[in-house]
Formats: C-alpha cells, structure tokens, sequence
C-alpha cells in the first residue's frame, strides 16, 4: 500500500484548494444568505477543469483518476457543500449513461455536458418512494418509435438549470410484473413542468426542486442500456457516486475543524486560550482522528473503482462512515465557538446545516447500513 499522492494529485489538490480559497470560501456565505445559483462559481469552475469530473477524456472530460475526483470533492465542499453538489450533479447524472449507455448515447449527452457547458439532473427520488425505490410510481408505457413517460420526481439537485434529466421509471411488462427502465428525458419536451425551488435547511446554493412528468414523449434512443435493466444500472451508478457523497463529508468535517481548530487557539477564557483546556484538546483530537479515518475509508472505496471492481459495501462504508463523522465534527465545532457557534457571522454554524443532508441524500445512513449488513450476511 502506498499512501502518499502522485505529483499529479499533490498538483490537482494544490489547484482546487487555491480556487476554493480564493472563489469560493469569501463568497459562500453570501451565496447561502440569497440561496442563489452560483453559476459565476460553475463557469470558474468549469475554466479551471474542475467540472465534469467524472467524463473521460474522450467525451470532454478531464479524465482524472477516482481519487483525484475525490480530493477535488473535499476540497470544493470545504468551501461550500452546496456548490460542491451541484458540481456533482452532472457527475451523478453521467454515471448512468457511462456505465449502460451505448456509444451514440454517451457521445451525444457527455458532450453536451463538456462542450456546451450544460447542466443535468439524476431523477430518480419521489414523493412517495426515497429509500424504497421499488415503490416508484413514475411510469413509462412503449408507443411507436418510444415511451410516454408520467409521474413527478422530487429533491432533484440542479432541477431548474438543467438541460436534461437521467430518470429512471417503472415498467409493466406484458406477463404483468414490474421492470425498470433508464431514461435520458430532454428539458424541453412537451408535458414537462419543474416546481419551485426549495427552501432548505442547508446546500442552499444549490437548487433543488421537482419534476413532474406528463405524457412525455421520450424516443427509442434515448433509452439507457437493454429495456428493464434500469434498476441495475441506477444502484451500479450510486456505487460510483457514494464514494463522493463521502468525500463531500470529509470535506465539510475538515472545513469545520479547521474553523474550530483557528478559533481555539484565538478564544481567551480565564486568561489563557481554549485550546489548553483538556476538554477542547480532546474534542479537537477525536476530530481530527475520525476525519483522517473517513478520508481514508472514501480513498479505499475510490481505489476499488479505479481498478474496476466497485464494491457496495465499501462505498457505504465510506458514505456513512464519514456522513455521521461530518454531523458529529461540526456539532462539535459549534460547541467550541460556544455562542458565537449559535451565530450565522461563524462559519460553523452553515457546516452544521450542511453536514445533516449527508445522512440523508444518495441512500440514507441507515439504508447504508442495510447495504452493509447485506453485503457481509451474504
């Protein structure tokens, strides 16, 4: 095992870092405050080769290996957790189309991603089926030449700006049982509606809003993979995504220990900093222990679909691992700002708000852990 980063990686984080610096970190508050699309931050972003991260070379992408995908992540989300989702977004859209997709497919909707600088959303939550997705009651019925796809889809990040939607829908098929089937489904199409923004608690520079589905149209050709293998396609895609969620974490959970870390070492109590009382010593110390313990659960995981074998079981590990380690971090943070932890001036109050969703979003934390105990019962 080699734990140190290649010069490329040490490069990358060097980058990403100056840009979060430098972008996004003096303008986040601002972003979160107005709950505005940051789409002068996307376009740096997208200047910078910062986008698209997960689209090969050959489509307009980057390239890069899964782990500098993951240390851009962190990075990104140090500074702003919803900037760093709706980056994201169109990772988790791509995924899909890279995994069962055919050529015509991944030529025509990666590029558009890289090329035309367009946005895509990753529909597959409803109203009534999050964790329970074989519940799903969006519907597509074949019609000639395709598909008439109905139903509504909700928490869907980058909603209202993007160009096209990865949705996955239930089938009937003729002997009666129930199938699945992938859809790339265009902004434009007739019978499309996206609902109001959403008021959220955290990621608020992110957008996030439904999608209903009325007798749309979607051609033959936009069809992900063979008919009724959506399902497969949809979790073999959140294998891949997970392992970001987790880096997404790590990065909230360093970015509030940092900020509790510089403000225990300037707070003066009884004549003499925080940072010498053993009672903050120790909150800082386990900090610092599980944040490095959730980096490297997401490395392991990254690792493993860099040499192509994904595996569920990690990927939940790191998810969960590091969600519950964001949440714990940054409750923690804003216990040793005290009061002004309480105040939206400090950093750590917005990291708070930003770490719950982590336990939430891509598989809830306690959805992981029935992906674990699956996974090591079989």
């Amino acid at each position: 095992m080699d734990f140190n980063l290649t010069d490329d990686q040490q490069a990358i984080v060097s980058m990403a870092r100056d840009v979060v610096n430098a972008e996004i970190i003096p303008l986040a508050r601002e972003f979160d405050e107005r709950e505005a699309f940051p789409v002068e931050i996307m376009d740096k972003l997208r200047e910078c080769g910062l986008f698209n991260l997960s689209i090969p070379e050959e489509y307009g992408g980057p390239g890069i290996d899964k782990l500098s995908h993951a240390l851009i992540v962190e990075e990104i989300a140090r500074g702003c957790a919803g900037i760093a989702t709706s980056l994201e977004a169109n990772s988790l859209s791509s995924y899909p189309i890279l995994v069962g997709g055919d050529e015509s497919l991944k030529q025509k909707y990666l590029k558009r991603l890289t090329e035309e600088g367009q946005y895509a959303s990753f529909a597959l939550t409803e109203p009534g089926a999050g964790s329970d997705v074989s519940g799903m009651s969006s519907t597509i019925v074949r019609k000639d030449g395709g598909y008439i796809l109905n139903g509504e889809k909700c928490f869907i990040t980058n909603a209202s700006y993007a160009h096209f939607y990865v949705v996955l829908a239930k089938q009937t098929l003729e002997n009666g049982e129930n199938s699945f089937t992938a859809l790339v489904v265009e902004r434009d199409s007739e019978g499309i509606t996206v609902g109001e923004k959403e008021k959220k608690m955290g990621l608020r520079a992110s957008n996030t809003a439904s999608v209903i589905f009325d007798d749309v149209f979607v051609p033959l050709e936009n069809r992900i993979g063979e008919e009724g293998k959506g399902f497969k396609i949809f979790m073999k895609a959140l294998s891949f995504a997970r392992p970001m969620v987790g880096a997404q974490a790590v990065g909230i959970a360093q970015g509030a220990y940092e900020s509790a870390l510089n403000y225990a070492k300037e707070r003066k109590q009884f004549k003499k900093s925080i940072a010498n009382f053993q009672s903050i010593q120790f909150m800082l110390a386990d900090m610092a222990m599980t944040i490095e313990a959730s980096r490297l659960l997401v490395h392991k995981s990254v690792f493993l679909l860099e040499q192509g074998t994904p595996s569920a079981k990690h990927a939940s590990f790191a998810k969960c691992f590091a969600a519950d380690t964001a949440m714990k971090v940054a409750e923690d943070a804003v216990q040793i700002h005290g009061g002004y932890g309480f105040i939206r001036e400090y950093p750590v109050e917005k990291y708070f708000r930003d770490a719950k969703i982590m336990q939430i979003y891509e598989g809830t934390n306690q959805i992981q852990r029935v992906v674990i105990a699956k996974e090591i019962l079989s």
